[in-house]
């Protein structure tokens, strides 16, 4: 096979994965291949920016596609969530009063979205591209906004993960109204 028919195999092949994300899950398809390709650009970059400044290394890069991986897993079990959520308010028949479609993976994309933009951006100014301000600050605070919105009140930066706000409140307690329980009930044989 000559080079120019391998390409239109790989055009191909990327074609049909994106046709067949876009057709199975709609615009949170859309969403996971932004995600992916931000996964990609973040990486690239990162690499890229770390070979410039002669700090490039195996072990962190390897680091790099392990946190990846991670990233990957937090998706898929924001996806399981949601189809299970749909499966058992269907198989329940339960009927909420909202449409019962992909919740919690958008949420996540986005965030992930968002923080990837932020490293490729950083990357970027590393290599010495001029990054504007304002889009720096603008994807912090809409990160930021959006670990406040879900009861995430800032990162841990010796592990990098969320603070979870806990909340005093039964975190159930809408799904509860909404399908008329209370806490009575639970201790009644």
């Amino acid at each position: 096979m000559n080079a120019p028919d391998k390409a239109m195999e790989i055009k191909g092949t990327i074609a049909a994965i994106i046709a067949f994300l876009t057709a199975l899950w709609g615009w949170t398809g859309w969403a996971v291949i932004i995600w992916i390709s931000c996964v990609l650009l973040d990486y690239i970059a990162g690499s890229v920016a770390a070979k410039s400044s002669g700090e490039w290394s195996s072990s962190i890069a390897r680091a790099g596609l392990w946190h990846k991986l991670g990233e990957i897993f937090a998706v898929l079990v924001a996806a399981l969530c949601d189809i299970a959520l749909s499966v058992i308010t269907a198989g329940a028949g339960v009927e909420l009063p909202i449409a019962v479609g992909p919740l919690v993976t958008p949420v996540v994309l986005l965030w992930y979205i968002i923080t990837e933009l932020g490293s490729i951006v950083e990357n970027a100014g590393k290599l010495g591209a001029p990054i504007p301000a304002w889009l720096r600050r603008s994807l912090k605070d809409y990160k930021d906004r959006l670990d406040e919105q879900h009861g995430v009140s800032k990162m841990d930066t010796k592990t990098d993960t969320p603070h979870i706000e806990q909340s005093a409140q039964d975190p159930y307690e809408d799904i509860k109204k909404t399908l008329g329980y209370s806490d009575d009930e639970a201790d009644d044989p």
